[in-house]
């Protein structure tokens, strides 16, 4: 089968940008072999709170995290001023790579609440999804997600970069039980978050005092 040019896209909050996303980025894009990777902030994540650190300094984090790699930063949900819906990223990066396998990195936790998304089911028509498991969370047997499974899944995920949308991989990576919610806490108990996160963006985190309690209330 031909390779097509393959983009990887892992989206978040990145509140800050930690190990977990990082490694998970490298080796999914080692493993499936992505031409190119892509790292999204969402500016309005439509199912959680707003990011406590601005937008401005969630991507300076990300400058500073992928500092000597060849991930690429895409802004575009920054520059939108409506909520950062997957789908309408998908059919701008669709627009612009029509020919491309456009490739959604999800946890597997995602993945299960796919359809409180939305417009959820257009996905998978512009893109594949690459599903990552996560401890205590298991693939589904029956219900929609299961159906939904079995007919997008691919088989060979060394096949996954000849189609341009609509399977489905499961692509295991190294479990680093990292949150960005448990390295705020870490910071605003006073706590060392080093070994979580490049050493870069804890001085940026630092100098700019971005999860301080004294500052969040102010």
């Amino acid at each position: 089968m031909r390779k097509l040019h393959s983009i990887g896209i892992l989206g978040g909050t990145f509140d800050p940008v930690h190990f977990g996303h990082l490694r998970a980025a490298l080796e999914i894009q080692e493993q499936l072999r992505f031409n190119d990777m892509r790292l999204i902030p969402n500016k309005q994540p439509p199912h959680r709170d707003m990011p406590l650190a601005s937008a401005i300094d969630r991507i300076e984090m990300l400058k500073l995290a992928l500092i000597g790699t060849s991930f690429k930063i895409d802004s575009r949900e920054m520059e939108r001023n409506t909520p950062s819906y997957t789908v309408d990223t998908l059919m701008t990066l669709r627009d612009e790579n029509p020919t491309a396998s456009l490739c959604l990195i999800v946890a597997l936790d995602a993945f299960l609440k796919l359809p409180t998304w939305h417009e959820w089911e257009k996905i998978i028509q512009l893109a594949n999804i690459v599903v990552v498991p996560r401890s205590g969370w298991t693939m589904p047997t029956v219900g929609l997600m299961a159906d939904f499974l079995v007919k997008h899944s691919l088989a060979d995920p060394e096949h996954l970069c000849s189609f341009t949308a609509g399977k489905i991989v499961q692509q295991k990576t190294t479990a680093l039980d990292i949150s960005a919610t448990q390295i705020r806490a870490l910071i605003q108990t006073g706590h060392s978050p080093r070994f979580l996160l490049p050493n870069n963006v804890i001085e940026y985190i630092n100098d700019k005092a971005l999860y301080d309690p004294a500052r969040s209330k102010s």
